[in-house]
This record gives structure tokens, C-alpha cells and sequence, in this order.
């Protein structure tokens, strides 16, 4: 199996994005799935535009977005992309969106094709914390799940979001977070069992 994995570029003043940090760090193969990374821009359109060539390039069979959410106290695998785009912060191009949708003559929601809910039992067997998310939010990370899934609706290419929360430098005492080394941990537990 050919895996495609993102991971997003430092966005809303943060100088690192836990992410592709992780993406980066993860081994070529695990075990039968070869893994191709790739790191996106934090730009609407623009990421699942990138991503959705890179995953045609290479014959991917599956794609797993990493990006990160600030705030949260566990690995969040998303269930479902929506077709919005809102929120109060600009993306890295300086677009901001507000009610808008995704795509015009798209569904209002496309679910995630990857096993969501085994990805969070696999994460949590390696003791760190993980839940099922209902909501990728409304900026570039589920712009990108949303497209992706939309663009790859009805063919074989499988496509799943993993937020994950802030690393322990950006999170100071305001915030939750987990180590590098976790986010490697179960980025890899995760991928293991697909």
C-alpha cells in the first residue's frame, strides 16, 4: 500500500507545526505500507490542490492528513469534512473566510473513508490520549479534508484528518500537550493498523 501523508507549514504566529514535525520524523515504510511525505502550505485550496497531485503522482492508495489543534488534550481523528470555510484568523496567504462554502455544487459533508474509530483504539493502546473528533474546524484543515474527500469520492483512494495538539514548546503552562516522540508514536500506530 502507497501512503500519503501531510503535514501542514507554522501557521497563526507559531514559528512550528506539530504536524509536520512528526510527518517528517516518521520511517520510509511501516510495515507493508510505503509512505511518501509531503509538507503543505496553511492556504485555502491550495494545500488540497498540492496534495491531491502528489497523491495522482505517486498511485497513493490512501491519504492521512496531520495537522495541528491547538488547545486539544488528545490525537483527534476526524469523522467528517464540511463544506465551510469560517474563521476569524487568515490563512498563511492572508485569506480570510468567512460563511463561505468549499465547493458550491458540494455535498454538506463528506466522511472520512480511513477507520477512523480503530485509529483511536490503536492510538490508545499505546497510552496516549486520542478521541474521535466530530469537527476538523473550519480553517485550512478542513478545507483540506473536505476537498480531498470530495475529489477522491467514489474511486479506491481512502483519505483521512489526525489533529494533533500542541507540542510542549508551544503550549507553555496555557495549553495541553503531547512530545514529539508521542505524536511519532501514534502517527505510527495508527498508519500500522490500516
Amino acid at each position: 500500500m502507497k501512503l500519503l501523508v501531510t503535514g501542514f507549514e507554522a501557521f497563526g504566529g507559531e514559528t512550528i507545526n506539530p504536524s509536520w514535525e512528526a510527518v517528517k520524523r516518521l520511517p520510509a515504510k511501516i510495515g507493508e505500507t510505503e509512505i511518501e511525505k509531503l509538507e503543505l502550505p496553511v492556504v485555502y485550496g491550495e494545500a488540497a490542490r498540492i496534495a491531491s497531485e502528489k497523491a495522482k503522482e505517486i498511485g497513493a492508495d490512501a491519504i492521512l492528513c496531520v495537522g495541528q489543534a491547538g488547545g486539544r488534550d488528545a490525537i483527534t481523528p476526524e469523522v467528517i469534512g464540511i463544506n465551510l470555510q469560517d474563521c476569524a484568523i487568515p490563512d498563511n496567504a492572508g485569506t480570510l473566510r468567512t460563511r463561505e462554502r468549499i465547493a458550491q455544487d458540494g455535498a454538506d459533508g463528506y466522511f472520512s473513508t480511513l477507520p477512523v474509530f480503530a485509529m483511536v483504539d490503536a492510538i490508545k493502546k499505546e497510552s496516549v490520549p486520542a478521541k474521535v473528533s466530530y469537527s476538523a474546524g473550519t480553517l485550512v484543515c478542513n478545507d483540506l479534508l473536505y476537498s480531498l474527500l470530495r475529489r477522491f469520492s467514489g474511486t479506491n483512494v481512502k483519505v483521512c484528518f489526525v489533529h494533533l495538539p500542541f507540542l510542549p514548546e508551544q503550549a507553555g503552562d496555557k495549553f495541553p500537550s503531547l512530545t514529539l516522540d508521542q505524536d511519532v508514536i501514534v502517527l505510527t500506530a495508527a498508519i500500522g493498523i490500516l
